[in-house]
């Protein structure tokens, strides 16, 4: 039985994605492609920030999760030639600060919490945004910790930033079960020492390097078969 299980915000409770609902009022005919896109070039920038200095004390270009989401919503609408007011980019933005929770998120952290386990979220993200999607979504009761790269000034999958969930609980990595709907997160956690339940919602085949997650499943309430 696990102390501790931590998620992955982005993409694993909150749905990324859900912004091409928004992004097809604003440019119709283009929301999913950009929604895509704009979650693609964000990942990117996380990465060149931590790869081009991965500091020990933090990258020197470190800039927060919410200033490389708006540089990266900047980009696509050059990329794709889209016009992007400041009107628009505002409306874009305080909806990403909303993004809406799958909808098994809530039952998923109420049941895990009911078996008295800790639970936490640690994200890429910056605490005020993080703050912000949790209380909005009414998680907030049901998160014994909401954990930020912020603190390290690096961005997963730097081992600084898994890390952080052992000083914040101090427990040892087999008492953690790391949950995350993105690939490349799973890989990191579990080369950190993390086992691993994957979310994955597409279907799509594990990646081609990387141990393959102790758990997988098509949606995050099959995280519950397992305890």
């Amino acid at each position: 039985m696990y102390k501790l299980i931590a998620f992955d915000a982005y993409g694993t409770l909150f749905d990324v994605y859900s912004m091409g609902q928004l992004a097809e009022e604003i440019f119709p005919g283009h929301g999913a492609a950009f929604a895509v896109m704009w979650r693609d070039r964000q990942i990117e920038y996380t990465r060149l920030v931590t790869m081009s200095d991965p500091n020990p004390a933090g990258s020197k270009h470190y800039l927060p999760f919410w200033e490389l989401t708006i540089r990266s919503l900047r980009y696509v609408c050059k990329r794709m030639q889209l016009v992007l007011t400041t009107e628009i980019e505002r409306r874009l933005m305080d909806q990403y600060a909303k993004l809406t929770a799958f909808e098994d998120s809530l039952s998923v952290l109420m049941k895990i919490k009911q078996l008295s386990m800790s639970t936490a979220i640690l994200s890429n993200g910056s605490r005020e945004m993080l703050a912000t999607v949790v209380e909005s979504n009414g998680l907030k009761p049901y998160l014994d910790k909401v954990v930020t790269v912020e603190e390290v000034k690096l961005f997963k999958t730097s081992p600084q930033s898994y890390q952080l969930l052992l000083d914040a609980f101090k427990v040892n990595k087999e008492d953690i079960l790391f949950v995350s709907s993105n690939a490349w997160d799973a890989v990191g956690a579990s080369w950190f020492g993390f086992d691993v339940f994957w979310v994955n919602r597409q279907g799509w085949p594990f990646e081609e390097i990387g141990n393959k997650p102790k758990f997988e499943g098509d949606s995050l309430s099959k995280i519950l078969e397992f305890f």
